[in-house]
């Protein structure tokens, strides 16, 4: 699985105008799956993602994490992740789980994510809109 995480101030996804998922402080996790992915990974990913201290403490130190914070996820499934725009001038996407693989991995993942605090959520397979506003230039990209 990969992941692409924003620490953020305030997020929210809408699909079709209508917003389905939004948090205030947190971080964003776009998330993708391939075919081998495994709970054991997801498990694991959930839970780094609610240890990584990526928030200040007093000394302006990244050292506190969103569960310290009060913070929450907002998860998004982004199969564009898994893209290799290697050859060519169109991505390829094989890489990437079948759809109906990755709704059941992106379901448990999110399931295995509330475990640990408050998570919102996009719109498996919609056409989203994502709005962020960062929380300091903090991105990182994981992967399991």
């Amino acid at each position: 699985m990969r992941v692409v995480i924003q620490r953020v101030s305030e997020a929210k996804v809408k699909v079709e105008g209508e917003v389905v998922g939004a948090i205030g402080l947190g971080i964003v996790v776009l998330v993708g799956f391939a075919p081998d992915d495994s709970e054991a990974q997801m498990r694991w990913m959930a839970d780094k993602l609610w240890g990584l201290r990526v928030f200040a403490d007093a000394e302006g130190r990244m050292n506190r994490s969103a569960r310290d914070v009060g913070g929450a996820l907002l998860v998004v499934s982004q199969f564009t992740l898994y893209g290799d725009a290697s050859r060519g001038r169109r991505p390829s996407f094989v890489e990437a789980a079948r759809p109906s693989e990755a709704r059941a991995l992106y379901e448990r993942f999110v399931e295995l994510c509330r475990e640990g605090g408050e998570v919102a959520e996009g719109r498996f397979g919609a056409m989203m809109e994502v709005a962020l506003t960062n929380d300091g230039p903090v991105t990182l990209q994981l992967e399991r």
